[in-house]
């Protein structure tokens, strides 16, 4: 058997009102931020955490007029922790009152499996930005069918690494649009597309993938998947058998591309990540140099009260370290 170790909680959080909800997830987030002033969950939705998580770890939603909170990992406490606080919510226009709320709340909410698995999109997909949009036109629509299915499975192994799920083989990856033709968004030049993908990991219902998560773009539900599916040698070794003699669709009903094989070794990790890596390489280089610098021999005043304060030990609490450690904003 073929799995991860590694295991990825989630919890989903649906809450039905008095009323449909008609507002934006920003409003939600903001409304929720301001009736929990104190709690964990605030960093997680203003953005504080932005360089810490590539990917959101708390995302809110609006969905068939209710809102929806979904927790991956460090979300998945934060947003228990106001599951009963949760009694109304005031946008200032309009207050909704919760009739209903239910949680639902997974140990294991990413798989490895050993077959494909259906996923639509209920929201707009925003596959494509400013740079990709100039890349996709240049292409013919075979190319742009391709294309898509390979940013999609890019957003797979993307999420399934910044959320800490170990990937122990390729994935597959195929996807249905319902036209080549971008939803344009005024968003940074956005492209969006409706449809479906199917792909041979398990993942939350309601995640976002792509672009605009925070806004609530690119959200995902899966087709009803019974238990907890078990790694089968034979069917994982009959996707590869499929991916190779696999055909891509143009019919006007039937945009569909083939069952791509994602090299996951040729996907480049995240740029916060490299970033990391060089920062420490520096770090290490100008320490070796400050090592091999023979000291000065003359010194000021303000040298010998600069060392005496570079001896104290740090307050880890004080306004100003934590001012050095993170950009306020």
């Amino acid at each position: 058997m073929i799995n991860s170790t590694s295991k990825i909680k989630s919890v989903t959080v649906k809450i039905k009102t008095d009323r449909p909800v008609q507002k934006t997830p920003y409003q939600v987030k903001g409304v929720l931020m301001k009736n929990f002033p104190n709690e964990e969950i605030v960093p997680m939705l203003n953005g504080s955490y932005r360089k810490k998580f590539l990917y959101p770890r708390i995302q809110v939603k609006t969905h068939n007029d209710e809102i929806l909170l979904v927790g991956l990992n460090q979300g998945v406490d934060p947003i228990l922790k106001i599951y009963d606080k949760i009694k109304d919510l005031n946008f200032g226009d309009i207050t909704f009152e919760a009739l209903e709320k239910s949680v639902e709340e997974s140990e294991e909410s990413f798989l490895f499996t050993s077959t494909l698995h259906k996923y639509n999109f209920i929201s707009n997909w925003v596959a494509l930005n400013q740079n990709t949009s100039k890349q996709y036109s240049a292409k013919n629509s075979e190319d742009r069918l391709q294309y898509l299915n390979n940013l999609v499975a890019k957003n797979i192994v993307f999420i399934s690494r910044e959320i800490g799920f170990d990937l122990p083989e390729n994935i597959y990856s195929k996807i249905n649009v319902s036209s080549l033709k971008p939803i344009k968004l005024d968003q940074n030049g956005w492209g969006a597309f409706e449809g479906e993908f199917f792909t041979n990991l398990i993942l939350p219902n309601y995640i976002g993938i792509g672009n605009g998560i925070t806004r609530g773009y690119g959200t995902i539900t899966a087709e009803e998947i019974k238990g907890r599916p078990d790694f089968i040698k034979e069917e994982f070794d009959e996707l590869k058998s499929k991916s190779d003699d696999s055909k891509f669709c143009l019919d006007e009903d039937n945009l569909t591309s083939s069952l791509l094989e994602v090299d996951i070794s040729a996907i480049q990790r995240s740029n916060l990540r490299r970033n990391k890596n060089k920062k420490k390489k520096q770090h290490l280089s100008k320490k070796k140099k400050r090592a091999n610098t023979k000291p000065s021999v003359n010194r000021s005043k303000n040298d010998d009260k600069s060392k005496d304060k570079s001896n104290e030990p740090i307050n880890y609490n004080s306004y100003e370290y934590h001012k050095k450690q993170h950009s306020i904003r």
